[in-house]
């Protein structure tokens, strides 16, 4: 029985799909105005994990993911200019040039992370008289309003705003900046369409004039077309569950008069060295930065496996560099299982099976799942416990199908067996001869890092 963290419960709530045939699942995805960092690509670690453990608990998916190419403006509160307008400029290209640039290389980095592309990706620039549409909709209810710079939806009219984040109304207004439009009834009414000023690169033709999407109509209207008023699952970063998120929810249940998902879920935030990132301290890595550091892009996905995405995660190289050299012991343990043409009592595999697909099934728990792989692979050399990982590895996605492949760049049995000599050598206190050791581990092509757990290998690049 899969369990899973509902944000607007907060409690793990059994999923039950509204349709037993087929579960409808909406992801946030990226404004494709820059490279994705690995924050980002933590939160879309953990949808591929939501839609893994979906699969492998029995559940067909049809899942949608946006490609927001308008209307995310440079600030939350509806002010500044369209990151990709912003972007276009920069770079002296049009924002269709930027998207199609920017999706691309998105696409790549989730290919190489064994991401899986959901059923639907969908453009916002696609989906604007759908956008249009709801915005009608909105004002013929009486939940939005005109002024003259674009459309709001009035907040105060949906008794329910606040319910996701926990922060009611009248906690926001008290907390909020001084709303600089004087035509906004309230401080947190939201852009649901913007009036384009003269000379701005992204507009489309409306009802109330040239002018173009707010962020958030996008999600909802995207979601109606392709999931229906009603589905099961909407998952994002706890960074949309404040505004993005509850904005959301305001439009989507104005217009049905009813709760519109039954799950919420949410990962939390890459921290990098204890502290936040951000542009300006110069740790927004990508994944070409792991890479030219010297690492595999699934070196960064087992690296996010090993924390719960409830969990706040710190990213560090030091921390890298363990899931690197841990990943490259499991995959030459694998291989040798692999190798072998002995077997393993089937009640040993079943119970492995049982406890990995609980772990799964309780809020899917990565580190515990993994946890259970690593305690699997201690078992006498068995190809039976290599093909268990396989089955192991449709949760996992690491690739265990081309263990062999991976292995010729993995870190030699010679060079483990160095290691290991002079972690006995220290613990001796036979410092002369640690050191050799690590000169000839250096010398072989390699660099070892002692930390408080051990230590760590790297190739030299």
């Amino acid at each position: 029985m899969l369990k899973i963290y509902n944000t607007l419960t907060r409690q793990k709530d059994e999923f039950k799909p509204i349709d037993k045939n087929i579960v409808r699942m909406y992801s946030c995805g990226p404004t494709v105005y820059n490279y994705a960092h690995i924050g980002n690509l933590r939160t879309y670690i953990f949808t591929d994990l939501i839609r893994r453990a979906l699969q492998i608990t029995g559940h067909k998916i049809k899942g949608v993911m946006n490609i927001t190419d308008v209307g995310h403006l440079m600030e939350d509160s509806d002010d500044g200019e369209d990151k990709m307008a912003v972007a276009a400029k920069a770079q002296k290209k049009t924002p269709l040039e930027i998207a199609d640039y920017y999706t691309k290389v998105f696409f790549e980095d989730l290919k190489k992370l064994n991401i899986q592309t959901p059923e639907i990706v969908a453009k916002a620039t696609d989906h604007i008289d759908e956008m249009i549409d709801f915005v009608k909709a909105l004002l013929d209810k009486g939940y939005a309003y005109e002024t003259s710079d674009g459309i709001y939806f009035d907040v105060s009219k949906f008794e329910k705003y606040g319910n996701l984040s926990g922060k009611k109304l009248d906690e926001q207004v008290a907390g909020a900046r001084i709303a600089v439009d004087t035509e906004k009834r309230s401080p947190e009414d939201f852009a649901l369409w913007k009036k384009a000023e003269k000379g701005h690169i992204m507009q489309w033709e409306s009802p109330w004039g040239m002018g173009y999407p707010g962020w958030h109509i996008e999600c909802s209207a995207m979601s109606k077309k392709y999931l229906g008023e009603v589905f099961d699952i909407h998952s994002g970063g706890v960074d949309h569950i404040p505004i993005h998120h509850e904005n959301e929810i305001a439009q989507n249940e104005a217009l049905a008069d009813k709760q519109t998902v039954n799950y919420w879920m949410h990962a939390e935030f890459m921290l990098v060295d204890g502290g936040k990132m951000s542009k300006s301290l110069g740790n927004t890595y990508t994944i070409k930065d792991l890479e030219d550091r010297g690492y595999d892009a699934l070196d960064f996905r087992y690296f996010c496996l090993n924390a719960h995405y409830r969990k706040k995660l710190n990213f560090t190289f030091e921390g890298m560099d363990m899931a690197k050299t841990a990943r490259a012991r499991l995959n030459a343990a694998l291989l040798e299982h692999k190798e072998s043409s002995n077997k393993t009592d089937p009640k040993i595999i079943k119970e492995y099976e049982d406890k990995f697909i609980a772990a799964v099934e309780d809020d899917v728990n990565a580190p515990l799942a993994l946890g259970i792989l690593f305690t699997a692979i201690k078992e006498p050399k068995s190809k039976d416990i290599y093909e268990l990982a396989l089955r192991f590895d449709k949760f996992l996605a690491l690739s265990f199908d081309k263990i062999k492949k991976e292995q010729e760049d993995a870190i030699p049995e010679e060079i483990i067996a160095l290691a290991n000599s002079r972690a006995e050598a220290k613990k001796a206190r036979d410092f002369k001869k640690a050191d050799a050791i690590r000169d000839e581990i250096d010398a072989k092509g390699y660099s070892i890092l002692d930390t408080r757990e051990g230590y760590t290998i790297k190739k030299k690049v």
